[in-house]
């Protein structure tokens, strides 16, 4: 259970990383079968532009990020309700078409292989490939790559063969299964995107989405997430 158990109702809108979006709709299921009275609407995107809707006003009770920078942004304009916490991490993958045509095998072959997908610079996706990218001394002419505007866009360039090739998070292409095949980047070359969650300032139900954000750090929380392929929080 979550909490106290004291009966939860009410209605919270959490804006979550993209990359989040098959956990949390599991999470989300879970967690209003354990408060019938409770729902949560989910809107997912790139941090950067969640973080900025929520510096202009939006109305969202809770924030998950797929990084600090997005967060430290809403902590420092003094729009967070205490401390936010780490609830999981995750890492990058290479994804091809499937059946890896070009025979891709690791960063360095990304160079010259075509057409690349990544997510924009802004993204956290995008900013977390350029240093894994620069970790392999790897440079992709600009002119070969394609941008998505968040994890999701990214990979859907790859799976519907805008691509030849991307760079995404595991958890990503792990939800992808067959559309896209997967090479592992080396730990030396890789980036660990940390995911910290808050609930707002002004959130409308703050008991509803602190429930939410403690849900996520619980057993069940953390299962859904590990089997989804994220990290454990560290």
């Amino acid at each position: 259970m979550t909490g106290d158990g004291a009966a939860l109702e009410g209605e919270i809108t959490v804006a979550a990383a993209a990359s989040l979006t098959e956990p949390f709709a599991d999470i989300g299921t879970a967690f209003e079968a354990e408060h019938p009275g409770a729902e949560i609407t989910f809107t997912f995107d790139s941090s950067g532009t969640l973080s900025q809707q929520i510096l202009d006003g939006a109305p969202v009770d809770a924030f998950a990020s797929a990084d600090e920078r997005n967060m430290d942004a809403l902590v420092e304009a003094d729009l967070v309700e205490g401390e936010p916490a780490v609830f999981a991490g995750n890492q990058l993958i290479i994804i091809t078409k499937p059946g890896n045509p070009e025979g891709i095998a690791s960063l360095a072959d990304l160079a010259g292989a075509g057409v690349v997908s990544l997510c924009g610079e802004d993204a956290p996706c995008g900013r977390f490939a350029a240093q894994a990218l620069e970790n392999a001394g790897v440079t992709i002419p600009e002119r070969s790559v394609t941008r998505g505007h968040n994890a999701k866009s990214a990979l859907t360039a790859v799976s519907e063969g805008d691509a030849v090739a991307g760079i995404v998070y595991v958890t990503d292409a792990l939800a992808a299964g067959d559309a896209v095949d997967a090479i592992e980047i080396p730990a030396d070359q890789n980036v660990v995107a940390t995911y910290p969650v808050a609930v707002l300032a002004d959130a409308h139900d703050v008991a509803l989405a602190r429930a939410f954000v403690d849900y996520l750090a619980s057993d069940d929380g953390q299962a859904i997430l590990e089997e989804r392929g994220f990290l454990p929080p560290t």
